[in-house]
């Protein structure tokens, strides 16, 4: 009954994150047939509320890119439909034959996934559906132009809220951060193997996590460019942290591939180690805490400065290859974590006390980790 009601309230959340995109496409996809049939006086204009669900859409990004594909799709698509259906007529071997000419077409044509896509189902339609030559390709045309420019207008003036998209992602992605470095805690504190090993694997499948942040942050600016109901400013701190939380996962897959290895080797781990995840953890929900809030992250940055502090001892405790490099990922996340709260990396490496092993803190990030 556990798992039932989990996958019921995860479908439930599905459903409420998706309501408004619902609402544009239906909405949208039934004042695109009313303008193309009552306004541009088309027939059978089922390309407007098809260009408008593929303008809305459920995902996310490039819909100007989109409105553009969808009618160089249709274009390609109808053109080489009736063109060759006129002359060779309809039936499974013409299909073949339409369908591939299409998409090879829009591909040498530099076409873009979308519009080798619609190339093809457009040539479908025209081959099964439509009478060949009937000299509808130009209204067709129009009628995909018309319907994503409906969408696009939909998207403008029932707009999504922008910040609020990207708070949802980035609060997915700083639990993710913050879940690696309290696990990898836990693991090297018991020398338990098994759970650095799971940590690991999750954070390795964790990049999605970080694309989808992308995403949303470039719908976002999207929606802002396109309605005047939302300030575009209020975005600012989620577009600083992108790149160096997407760094500080990265260096996180390094940390915990490496707090593997000092526990497989038997590797001294001192306490320095463990208390500096937990306490970068801690920042990192306090970040969550503090842009949710739309709040300068202060805060974060002062916790951020004592935690450095920490991992700078005056005299260093024994440490194996692995575990130096444990501590040395620590530093590098501190430093990534401060450029999300909007420091400069000088900035940020000016923060932080000059390590009394003679090294820089570390900037680099694994990218096979």
């Amino acid at each position: 009954m556990t798992a039932l009601a989990d996958s019921l309230q995860a479908r439930t959340g599905r459903l409420r994150t998706m309501a408004l995109p619902i609402v544009q496409c239906a909405f949208a996809a039934a004042l695109a047939w009313i303008v193309a049939t009552q306004v541009l006086g088309h027939a059978r204009p089922f390309f407007a509320p098809i260009a408008v669900v593929l303008c809305i859409g459920v995902g996310l990004g490039r819909r100007w890119r989109r409105v553009l594909e969808l009618v160089a799709g249709v274009g390609v698509g109808v053109g080489v439909g009736d063109l060759l259906v006129s002359v060779i007529g309809s039936g499974p071997w013409q299909i073949a034959l339409v369908v591939a000419l299409a998409m090879t077409v829009s591909v040498l044509l530099d076409g873009g996934t979308l519009t080798s896509l619609q190339a093809g189902s457009s040539a479908v339609l025209v081959a099964t559906l439509l009478p060949p030559g009937d000299g509808a390709g130009l209204d067709r045309m129009v009628d995909a132009l018309s319907g994503g420019l409906i969408g696009l207008a939909a998207i403008a003036l029932l707009p999504a809220n922008p910040s609020g998209l990207a708070a949802k992602h980035v609060q997915g992605l700083l639990e993710e951060l913050s879940t690696a470095l309290e696990t990898a805690a836990t693991a090297l504190r018991d020398r338990d193997l098994s759970r650095a090993a799971t940590a690991l694997e999750r954070a390795r499948g964790s990049q999605g996590t970080v694309d989808g942040y992308q995403n949303a942050l470039q719908t976002a600016r999207e929606i802002t460019s396109l309605s005047p109901l939302h300030r575009r400013d209020r975005l600012d701190a989620y577009l600083t942290a992108a790149e160096p939380l997407d760094h500080a996962l990265r260096n996180t897959r390094v940390l915990l591939r490496h707090t593997a290895a000092v526990i497989e080797k038997n590797e001294p781990a001192p306490a320095l180690l463990s208390e500096g995840m937990e306490e970068l953890a801690r920042s990192v929900t306090r970040l969550r805490e503090e842009l949710s809030a739309r709040q300068d992250p202060a805060l974060t940055r002062k916790a951020l400065r004592r935690a450095a502090a920490r991992l700078d001892p005056a005299v260093l405790p024994p440490l194996g290859f692995s575990a130096h490099v444990v501590l040395a990922q620590l530093r590098s996340l501190a430093v990534d974590l401060l450029e999300a709260t909007g420091a400069s990396h000088a900035q940020a490496l000016s923060l932080l006390p000059r390590s009394r092993t003679g090294h820089d803190t570390p900037s680099g990030h694994d990218q096979a980790a």
